[in-house]
C-alpha cells in the first residue's frame, strides 16, 4: 500500500473514533450533597427537674431530653454544636450531659453560638407554674429566658420551645422577626403528662412523633397541636392545654429541612 493511502485509511480511523467519542454524552459529575440546613447552629437541650407532679423521682424531663435531642440530630443538628442539660447529670453515665444550672446554661450557649455561624435552638422541658419555669432550683420568668437567647445569639435566626405548663407566657418577652417559639400551653392552662408513671410529657412525646413527619416548624406545630388535642381528648381533660406557637415574619419560609 502506499504511503497516501495508509495515511487516508488511517486518518479514516480516527475520524470515526472522534465521532464515537462525541457521539455519547457526558456522564454527569455526582452532585455534592448540601450542608443540612442546622449543621452550623447552635442547640442545647434541657431537662429543668427530676420530679413527678406529686414531688417523687421521676425521668419523665430527662426521657423528653435525651430523646428530643436525638431527634434533633435527625434533622441536621451535629452533635459537636448541641449541649445536653439534667439536674441530675450524674445519673446518665455514658451521655454527654451537663448540669442544669443557670452559670452552666449561659456558659455553654454562649460558647456554642461563638463558634457556629448559624442560628440557636433552645428546648427545655420541665414544670412550671403562672410565674416560669422551673430550671434546677430557680424559678426562671420569661425576661431572663428572652436574654439568653438575645445575648448569646443576637438577630440571628432562633427556636425557643417551651415545654411546661403555663409556657404561652413566654412568647411575649421572647418573640421577635427571626425568632420561632412553640409552647405546650397557652399562658394561663396547664399541660399534661408529667406524672410519676409517664415516660414523657404529652407535648415532648407528640415533638418526638411528628418531627420526622415534618418539613418545617409550622407544620411541626401544627401537627403537635392535634396529637397533643388527641391525647387530652383520650384522657378527657376539661381544660385543654392548647400549644401555641409564633412565627416570626423573617423566618416564616426559609427554615424547611425537608
Amino acid at each position: 500500500m502506499k504511503l497516501k493511502q495508509i495515511l487516508a485509511a488511517a486518518g479514516a480511523v480516527i475520524a470515526v473514533a472522534v465521532i464515537g467519542w462525541f457521539a455519547y454524552p457526558l456522564l454527569p459529575r455526582e452532585a455534592e450533597a448540601p450542608e443540612p440546613l442546622f449543621a452550623d447552629w447552635a442547640a442545647i437541650v434541657i431537662a429543668g427537674d427530676w420530679r413527678a407532679q406529686n414531688g417523687q423521682p421521676s425521668e419523665v424531663f430527662d426521657n423528653g431530653r435525651r430523646e428530643i435531642a436525638k431527634k434533633l440530630l435527625s434533622i441536621g443538628f451535629r452533635q459537636e454544636n448541641m449541649l445536653q442539660f439534667s439536674v441530675r447529670p450524674n445519673n446518665y453515665p455514658g451521655q454527654e450531659v451537663l448540669p442544669t444550672t443557670g452559670e452552666a446554661i449561659t456558659y455553654g450557649l454562649s460558647n456554642l453560638a461563638r463558634k457556629t455561624l448559624g442560628g440557636c435552638l433552645l428546648y427545655i422541658t420541665s414544670h412550671g407554674t403562672q410565674q416560669g419555669i422551673i430550671v434546677g432550683n430557680r424559678l426562671v420568668d420569661p425576661p431572663p429566658m428572652a436574654d439568653l437567647i438575645d445575648v448569646a445569639c443576637g438577630d440571628r435566626p432562633s427556636v425557643a420551645v417551651i415545654s411546661s405548663c403555663f409556657a404561652g407566657q413566654f412568647i411575649g418577652a421572647m418573640k421577635g422577626p427571626k425568632r420561632i417559639i412553640l409552647t405546650a400551653a397557652r399562658g394561663d392552662r396547664t399541660s399534661f403528662g408529667c406524672g410519676e408513671q409517664d415516660e414523657f410529657t404529652f407535648f415532648d412525646v407528640c415533638i418526638i412523633q411528628q418531627i420526622d413527619q415534618s418539613s418545617n416548624f409550622s407544620e411541626l406545630a401544627t401537627r403537635v397541636d392535634a396529637c397533643v388535642a388527641k391525647r387530652e381528648t383520650e384522657m378527657k381533660v376539661e381544660q385543654p392545654s392548647e400549644p401555641q406557637f409564633w412565627l416570626g415574619p423573617e423566618v416564616a419560609y426559609t427554615l424547611n429541612w425537608k
